[in-house]
């Protein structure tokens, strides 16, 4: 392993997507993003994924050039075309309409289309919730795991998250994919040459498999059974019958070099607690929640222990496998 600290991280990082074909706010933004989530301890969506990254861009699965626009809009929604670009740009661009359109009418929906991975749901939510909103977060991918009875991947592990600020303590942060883990830890799991846990995946004859790369090639398991499968399905349509994105069967792996551009969809609702009950009350029954669950002393507050992480990570960096360090490196040189 080797420390870096997170402008280290970034610069690399950027760089990498640079010379592989992104515009400089694209790789920056993206940079930005994966250097949170590696802070974070959410090494699945962060440094790890700018080899795919850059390799999508080389192959013409990503347009480097893209330019996201916002292209249908009414006061309280909004649709914005990634251009078939890396999400993150057209994902900030969603959020700051969503927030700005919420300050107007009290609450805003914002969309995304034509994009592609847009790393962890939560990171997006962040000036939400700076912004004192409430926010939520969807995001479709390529097909991953079966409709409930099925035998064929159909919906992606479509994450969801939420965002809700509190008074005089950090936001309330709820972040999750749909499937039993995040495929991302199967592709870490492969590079590393580990097993998974059996219940984590299946291969592509459908059944149970301890081999990430199997598990890579064949289907997810939903986190609760029937019920995670359901939240799949909303997510699916929610992110692609209103934005007109692919669907998750209508979309190559991310895990493979080559393969169509993703076009997926993200969306986005933001909340303004003024509009309702107001502000006051709004932060009152967060806080009594929030007191009526510490009082059992082993509950943990979702979010927190990413928070401890990204504190120590700026002052600390973060921790680099040198055979990823290696590949980033030869990435932003060649």
């Amino acid at each position: 392993m080797t420390v870096l600290t997170l402008d280290q991280a970034a610069r690399l990082a950027s760089d990498a997507l640079t010379r592989a074909g992104a515009a400089a706010g694209m790789a920056e933004a993206t940079a930005a993003a994966l250097v949170t989530a590696d802070a974070q301890g959410l090494a699945s969506h962060g440094l790890s994924r700018v080899p795919q990254y850059a390799a999508h861009l080389q192959r013409g699965r990503v347009n480097g050039a893209a330019r996201p626009r916002l292209v249908r809009e009414k006061a309280a929604a909004c649709l914005v075309d990634a251009d078939e670009g890396l999400a993150f740009p057209a994902c900030a661009l969603a959020v700051r309409e969503a927030i700005a359109r919420a300050g107007r009418c009290g609450a805003a929906f914002a969309a995304v289309t034509r994009s592609h991975h847009f790393g962890a749901a939560a990171y997006h939510l962040e000036p939400v919730a700076a912004a004192g909103m409430v926010g939520l977060a969807f995001g479709n991918s390529p097909a991953a795991m079966p409709a409930w009875g099925g035998r064929r991947a159909l919906f992606g592990t479509n994450p969801i998250a939420a965002v809700f600020p509190r008074r005089d303590a950090p936001p309330l942060t709820i972040d999750l994919s749909l499937s039993e883990v995040a495929r991302g830890r199967l592709m870490v799991a492969a590079r590393k040459g580990e097993p998974i846990p059996r219940g984590w995946a299946l291969d592509k004859d459908g059944n149970p498999t301890t081999d990430p790369n199997a598990g890579l090639s064949g289907m997810m398991l939903p986190a609760g059974g029937v019920k995670g499968a359901m939240l799949a399905l909303i997510v699916e349509l929610l992110c692609c019958t209103l934005t007109g994105a692919a669907f998750g069967f209508e979309a190559d792996s991310f895990f493979t070099d080559d393969g169509n551009r993703p076009r997926i969809g993200q969306a986005f609702m933001v909340i303004d607690p003024s509009a309702l009950a107001g502000r006051e009350t709004f932060h009152e029954r967060l806080e009594t929640l929030v007191a009526a669950m510490l009082q059992d002393p082993a509950v943990r507050l979702p979010g927190d222990r990413r928070l401890q992480l990204a504190a120590r990570a700026r002052t600390e960096g973060i921790d680099v496998p040198d055979a990823l360090l290696t590949q980033l490196r030869e990435l932003a040189a060649s």
